[in-house]
């Protein structure tokens, strides 16, 4: 898969909406509870770095600050411009700020008459805008507020398509101590995108970790390789996104459609950038919580530790849910610990203090220590009491909080993570300890589901881009479909066309029975009756020709060998373009059941050979090809060529929502053969006479 490039206006365009010299807010409000109110309160704060201009009808002081009914009227050209009046004026004040030479605009109000004419003359000038339609803007780093809402500086960047889903993650990191570096609310995009704001971020010192939140992705390609670059600045991206529904499956013409819902998409764009696409704004936060920590966690080996034994397995069994393993200590490391413990503590993994921290707090960091220096983990995952020491007796107060800060000096020391799950989690000793760079949990399945996103974070590489080759028209029908998988290499059985009797005997002559019969442009054969297979001998076909051609019509058939090859397996390859995200490809449990079984992997295509082989191997159904039960293994390596040559295939074609399916690809021991295929593309593009002569 290409990067495409970064596109729209230079990243110095942009220098405005980051830290510029003046501001203006137009429709500035004394009354709190407007929008002009939050938007003149938010950039007088911003004083003491850039000069700050009020603009409203009605004059008069707002906030103690002198206004002014126009921007004609102040002593000097905004460089930015937020708009906060009714729908109507929004472009009158637009034009005289274009007029006066304003180069940037925030477009707060919704339900702009012809916004998108507006836009263009925005861009025409020469000037840029986000929004309409935008909660606002803020960043840390040059003391920007424009926004509705306080924000309070930290290390995580939100690039929101809603301003209500950007607020939510804003006040959810400031709860968890995480703080926000940048925040924007792009609105209707109707100039500045969300590509052009991530891309925006690759060089922005505060921040540290990028949430998403995107409602769709029109221009999804762009999008994701702004991840990618932002993933090799060493900023990991965190995506949350809505459209998870059955709905576009329910309408899908091919199996490979209906089996990859919107989420798997971009889940499938996310692996390959690099990035993490996570289900809610709270599972967002709490993995970003682990990825800014002083020592983000590294590795899957993890080791509990607990003052009770109940929550020592509880945070054992929701790690093993998340994909972490819990490793048996060594003898060695289980006698170190058990020489700091009472007799009765647990010191295999789990490891439970058995009331040793109610006697010694001390115990806390003296065991962590152990197992973090051991290198037989990755991370310590701590559950329990800690934190709360100090809420229930305030005479603990002191001693926690010293505590506190010796376990949030072991990771720096080691090089290994610490997160915390605590009963305490909004007391000063937890507040201490995300201050030091430990991330804290209230729940022990947020702090486990954080540790292994983080993880697996960590351990997803980003794709290198594919040179892309030259482009080719898909093909217009059934024959062509078939000619193209032929010379990318795909082995189909010896067929003919036949239209009638005549042709259907000639066949028979230069194929072997048993004999399988299709109406090759039905997308759907079997449910429509079009085709027939076991066909003994050429009377059976002849039989089977007369009445599909007296239920179909007349049409150009397909007279095939048929494969009755044993110990075969039966496998979709299929691919898609799909819109805004580009080429995709997916193999899994193939033949009519494929929506049944719902076993597929899917990847941005076009994929290498290892990438191939890797997909195929994570299908809950590939012991079926590697020997199940005695039977002997399938040849993998032309299973894994077909998965290659159909990523390739659909990388090339020219034009979107083209689809192309091998299903079934029955593979054995001795090969992979296809016995069908299938091409879908609109109506108004390339090859949309996709299944033959009829």
């Amino acid at each position: 898969m290409t990067d495409p490039p970064a596109g729209g206006t230079p990243r110095s365009s942009l220098a405005v909406f980051r830290d510029p010299a003046s501001v203006a807010v137009v429709g500035a409000s004394s009354n709190p509870a407007k929008w002009g109110h939050w938007l003149a309160r938010g950039a007088l704060a911003g004083r003491d770095r850039r000069s700050v201009h009020l603009v409203t009808r009605g004059g008069g002081d707002i906030l103690g600050m002198p206004t002014a009914p126009t921007l004609a009227a102040l002593p000097e050209v905004p460089d930015l411009v937020a708009v906060c009046v009714p729908a109507p004026h929004v472009a009158p004040v637009i034009d005289e700020a274009l007029g006066l030479g304003v180069r940037g605009f925030l477009g707060i109000t919704a339900g702009v008459p012809d916004a998108a004419a507006l836009a263009a003359r925005i861009t025409a000038a020469g000037a840029r805008i986000i929004g309409p339609s935008s909660l606002g803007l803020y960043d840390a780093e040059t003391q920007l507020h424009i926004a509705w809402g306080d924000f309070q500086p930290g290390r995580l960047a939100i690039v929101s398509q809603s301003g209500q889903v950007g607020s939510e993650l804003a006040q959810l990191a400031q709860r968890a101590g995480l703080g926000i570096s940048r925040f924007v609310s792009v609105g209707s995009q109707l100039d500045v995108t969300m590509a052009d704001l991530l891309d925006d971020l690759t060089d922005h010192a505060a921040t540290s970790v990028v949430a998403l939140y995107a409602e769709g992705f029109d221009d999804g390609e762009r999008v994701f390789a702004a991840v990618r670059r932002l993933r090799r600045a060493g900023k990991p991206v965190l995506v949350l996104s809505a459209g998870d529904s059955e709905a576009g499956a329910r309408a899908a013409r091919s199996h490979t459609s209906a089996l990859t819902s919107p989420a798997e998409l971009v889940d499938t764009a996310c692996r390959a950038a690099g990035a993490l696409r996570v289900p809610t704004p709270a599972a967002l936060v709490d993995v970003a919580a682990c990825l800014a920590a002083g020592t983000p966690p590294r590795g899957r080996r993890i080791a509990v530790l607990s003052d009770s034994g109940g929550q020592g397995a509880l945070a054992a069994d929701c790690a093993h849910r998340d994909g972490l393993t819990v490793p048996r200590l060594s003898a060695t490391l289980a006698g170190e610990i058990a020489a700091l413990l009472p007799e009765t503590a647990a010191t295999d993994n789990p490891v439970d203090l058995a009331g040793a921290g109610e006697q010694d707090l001390a115990s806390y960091t003296a065991v962590a220590r152990a197992l973090l220096r051991s290198g037989e983990v990755d991370s310590v995952l701590m559950s329990g009491y800690f934190g709360r020491y100090g809420l229930d007796s305030a005479a603990l107060a002191g001693a926690e909080q010293d505590e506190a800060a010796a376990l949030a000096a072991l990771p720096v020391t080691y090089g290994r993570a610490l997160v915390v799950h605590s009963m305490g989690a909004d007391g000063e000793a937890a507040d201490l300890l995300r201050d030091l760079g430990v991330p804290v949990f209230p729940t022990v399945g947020a702090a486990s589901g954080a540790l292994s996103g983080a993880v697996e974070l960590d351990a997803r590489p980003v794709r290198e881009s594919s040179p892309r080759a030259p482009d080719i028209s898909a093909p217009a029908g059934f024959w062509e479909t078939r000619a193209d998988l032929l010379g990318a290499g795909i082995v189909f059985p010896e067929a003919r066309r036949v239209q009638d009797r005549a042709q259907l005997l000639g066949a028979f002559a230069e194929l072997r029975p048993p004999f399988v019969l299709k109406a090759p442009w039905l997308e759907h054969k079997t449910e429509a009756g079009g085709v027939r297979i076991g066909l003994a001998d050429a009377a059976a076909a002849t039989v089977a020709f007369d009445e599909m051609r007296g239920r179909l019509g007349e049409g150009t058939y397909l007279l095939e060998e048929q494969d009755v090859r044993p110990d075969v397996t039966e496998l979709i390859v299929g691919a898609r373009r799909a819109p805004g995200l580009g080429p995709v490809v997916t193999v899994g449990a193939g033949g009519t059941r494929a929506e049944v079984h719902r076993d597929t992997v899917t990847e941005c295509a076009p994929v290498s050979p290892e990438q191939a082989r890797a997909m195929i191997l994570r299908l809950r159904c590939a012991p079926l090809l590697t020997g199940w039960r005695g039977a002997p293994p399938a040849d993998l390596d032309s299973l894994v060529h077909a998965v290659v040559a159909v990523s390739r295939l659909i990388a090339r074609y020219r034009g979107d929502r083209i689809e192309l399916e091998i299903n079934p690809l029955r593979v054995g021991p001795d090969g992979a053969v296809a016995v069908d295929a299938l091409l879908l593309a609109p109506a108004d593009g390339p090859g949309h006479d996709t299944q033959g002569e009829t």
